[in-house]
This record gives C-alpha cells, sequence and structure tokens, in this order.
C-alpha cells in the first residue's frame, strides 16, 4: 500500500519576509567590493590586476555555486541546503571583515560567493509552500529585495568604510545575514526532497565547469591589457575552449548532470537565458559608466562628484530597483511575463539612448539611471518567474540557477567592455576619458539590448500559467 503524501505547509507573509530580509543582507554584502576598490586598492597595496582579480573572484564562485546550490536544493531540500550554504558565507564574510592582506581577502569572497546561490534556493521554498500565483508575486518580491540590498550595500559602502574602516563594511551586512539567517531557520518549515536519485554529485562536471567559468572571467578582467600578449590570449581561448568542450561532453554523458543542458534546450529556459544575459550586459554599462561619468570634473564634461554625491544621486535609482520586483511579479501574474519583459526592454533602450544623447545635467544621469535600474528589475525577475513556473516543481531550483548564472556573466561582460572603452578612450598622459568614450558604451548597450526584442516577441504570453 503506498503512503499518502501530506501536503505541503502553506507559510505566511512573515516567511516570506524572512526570506526577504535574507535577499537583502546577502544582496548588501554581495555590492560591497565595487564602490570601494580604489579604497582596497590603496589600503592593501594592490596592483590593478590584483584589483580586478578581487572584482571578479565574487562572481566567478557565484556562477560556479549556483546551479550547484540549485541541484542540491532540488534533491535534498530546499530549506536544508539554504541554512548550510548561509553558514560558509556567513564565514566568508566573517574571514572578509577580518582579513589583513589580500590573499585573506580573496579566501573570503571565494566563500562569499556562495550566496548567489540563495535565490534560487529560496524559490524552491516559495513554490513550495504557496499555490501557483502567490509564489510568482513571492518571487518577485524576494527577488527585488536582492536587488535593492544591492544597490544599499553599494550606496553604504563607501560611507562605512571611510567613516569606520574597511572592516566594517564587510562585518556590518554580515551580521545582518547571521540574522536573517537564524529567522529563516526558526521560521521556515522544511521541504520534503524532490529527488530520490543515488546518482550523487556530478564531480567531473563540476570541476570542468569551474575551470571554465575561471578562465572566461580571467579574460574578461584581463581584456583592457591583453591585447599586448597575443600568446596569453591565445593560450587562454585554447584553454577556454579545451574547458568547455571537456564540461559539455561529460554533461551530455552524465547519469545526474550537475547542470542539465537538455533543460536549457528548452525554449522558455534558453529564451530566458539569453534576454538575462543582454539585458544586464546593458544594465552593466550603465552601473559603470554613470558613476564614473559623475566623477569626472567639473572643469570638463562631468560634475566632480564625490563618494558621499555620488551615493545621494543614485538613490532614485536604488529606489526603483527595489520596486522592480514586486511589480514585476505582479505583471507577471496579470499580463504575462513576455509583456513585462517587452515593456523593461523599451524603458531600457529609451533610456540608454537618452544618455547617450543627454548627459550635460545631474538630472540626466539620476533619471537615467533610475530608468535602467526600474528595467532591470522588470525583466530578470519576469525571466525567473517565468523560467520558475514553467518547469517542474523539482527542476526549479537549476533552471532558475540557470538564469541566475547568466546574470552574473552578463553583469560581468557588460562592466569588462565598459572598461575597455574608457581605457581606449583615454588620451595618453590623461586619468580623463573622452566623452566620446561614454556616448559609445550608451551607444552599444543599447543596441544590443534592442536586439533582445527579437527574442521576447517569440516568447509565450504566459498569462496565467
Amino acid at each position: 500500500m503506498t503512503a499518502t503524501l501530506a501536503p505541503p505547509v502553506r507559510i505566511r507573509n512573515a516567511d516570506v519576509g524572512a526570506l526577504g530580509l535574507l535577499a537583502v543582507a546577502t544582496g548588501a554584502l554581495e555590492s560591497v567590493v565595487t564602490p570601494t576598490l580604489p579604497l582596497l586598492q590603496r589600503e592593501l597595496d594592490m596592483s590593478p590586476a590584483e584589483g580586478a582579480l578581487l572584482s571578479v573572484v565574487l562572481l566567478i564562485t557565484g556562477a560556479l555555486v549556483t546551479p550547484v546550490a540549485g541541484r542540491l536544493g532540488d534533491r535534498y531540500g530546499g530549506k536544508r541546503v539554504l541554512i548550510r550554504l548561509m553558514t560558509v558565507v556567513c564565514a566568508g564574510g566573517l574571514v572578509s571583515a577580518l582579513a589583513p592582506n589580500l590573499p585573506v581577502l580573496l579566501l573570503g569572497q571565494v566563500l562569499q560567493g556562495a550566496m548567489v546561490g540563495a535565490l534560487p534556493l529560496s524559490f524552491i521554498l516559495v513554490r513550495e509552500h504557496l499555490p501557483a500565483g502567490a509564489s510568482k508575486v513571492a518571487i518577485g518580491v524576494v527577488s527585488g529585495l536582492f536587488v535593492g540590498g544591492g544597490m544599499a550595500g553599494t550606496l553604504s559602502a563607501g560611507p562605512v568604510a571611510e567613516g569606520l574602516s574597511r572592516h566594517w563594511m564587510f562585518a556590518l551586512p554580515t551580521i545582518a545575514v547571521i540574522g536573517a539567517t537564524m529567522l529563516v531557520n526558526r521560521l521556515m518549515p522544511h521541504d520534503p526532497p524532490g529527488r530520490s536519485d543515488d546518482a550523487g554529485v556530478d564531480w567531473p562536471g563540476l570541476v570542468l565547469l569551474s575551470g571554465t567559468l575561471a578562465t572566461l572571467m580571467i579574460v574578461l578582467a584581463l581584456a583592457t591589457d591583453i591585447g599586448s600578449q597575443p600568446l596569453v590570449l591565445g593560450v587562454l581561448i585554447v584553454v577556454l575552449a579545451a574547458f568547455a568542450t571537456g564540461w559539455t561532453a561529460v554533461e551530455r554523458r552524465a547519469a545526474s548532470p550537475m547542470v542539465d543542458l537538455r533543460m536549457l534546450a528548452r525554449p522558455a529556459v534558453w529564451k530566458s537565458c539569453v534576454l538575462t544575459f543582454v539585458i544586464c550586459l546593458g544594465t552593466s554599462v550603465a552601473v559603470y559608466l554613470v558613476p564614473q561619468l559623475f566623477a569626472v570634473p567639473a572643469d570638463q564634461y562631468g560634475f566632480g562628484a564625490g563618494a558621499t554625491e555620488i551615493g545621494f544621486f543614485l538613490l532614485p535609482g536604488a529606489v526603483a530597483a527595489s520596486l522592480a520586483g514586486p511589480i514585476s511579479g505582479i505583471g507577471a501574474r496579470r499580463l504575462g511575463p513576455r509583456a513585462v519583459v517587452t515593456a523593461g526592454i523599451v524603458i531600457m533602450v529609451a533610456a540608454l539612448t537618452g544618455l547617450a544623447t543627454l548627459h550635460t545635467e545631474v538630472w540626466h544621469l539620476v533619471i537615467g539611471k533610475m530608468l535602467i535600474a526600474l528595467a532591470n528589475g522588470l525583466c530578470v525577475t519576469a525571466m525567473v518567474t517565468s523560467t520558475a513556473t514553467s518547469v517542474d516543481r523539482s527542476d526549479t531550483g537549476i533552471a532558475t540557477s540557470l538564469v541566475l548564472v547568466t546574470r552574473v556573466l552578463g553583469y560581468a561582460v557588460g562592466a569588462q567592455v565598459s572598461g575597455a572603452l574608457l581605457t581606449a578612450g583615454t588620451p595618453s598622459g590623461s586619468d580623463v576619458p573622452a566623452e566620446s568614450a561614454f556616448v559609445t558604451g550608451f551607444v552599444i548597450a543599447g543596441a544590443v539590448t534592442a536586439l533582445s526584442l527579437l527574442v521576447a516577441r517569440t516568447m509565450s504570453k504566459g498569462v496565467n500559467e
């Protein structure tokens, strides 16, 4: 006689709120390095190459851990894996806070990178314990709060590091992560394991994926200097191709692959991945270029803004980013994800085009950055929601992980392209890029983002799905 499984326990608003608090805290901890990189380079006596490595090491770990976390969450239960993952993150935050030198700080960032896997695990919990309609809104809330937390970290890291120390800019969000993790552990009911196979972890695939991502990130981090060393570039490309080919071959033959490439072949999943990559690439161009433009001396074509002023100017974007997730969740539920994504793309293209043509007043940049943050939140949340609700419940973690990996890669590629444009556009003997370098960056980002409409129009409307 077959035992009847008990229905999942319905969670309350307080439980979703605990996941939201965790998203805010992890988003803040994730974002503190980028705005304070010059300060860290100065205090730790880092070379530009070492600074580039520090800025991408968390992305490397996050892109690797995300599909692993989603896979394990699908197999063993979201809450069980989430709590263990956040224990690693908390340890990494403490190591970063106490780091006396660069090697120890790099270790802390590697451990912190595990935080990126928290989102797909949160989505597993939400889908397990809420009906379909309510889960879309909850996913939107959690995603939006993660984005808002990232913006809050970006705004607060500089003042905390300058007013207290670089140690506290890691310690404060880590304390928040510890508190939120304890709250989730106390409030969130356990979800049953979604898989019963005994294939274990796909270690060969995991190692090859890590090599692929690490090599890709090294190529991107060294992009601005690697042109003078074509032999190094050639070697890295060969290594990258070898890793990628080996990983693809292993995953196609694995009985229980860590990243199921067959899932990536599903139209709903690959379209979400392509759109997420392009949209995040466009967003990261603005995230990188707008603060740089604020800081250009006022006697040239910029505004000579300091860290505090830049943080104030970016505040409307932080608000828009935090609101975009819930708005997108509600919009996807009522109108379908295709309508939300299309609207977001149109808004982003208009904002990037506007920044390319109008950037002579502070309010031009403030409004442009705010619209881009809103558009990014609308699109990415709708992509995650569409993907999470288009696959079986047992595949929620790994499917959304694929989208989140492309999010990380999109941001990394966009930032490196922007840095290369500014480097190429800086006249010899000057440390201020030509204005045309900023215009070129905004135009390229706008054009690439506009092309994503070709993919968005093929999406399913998804209303009431």
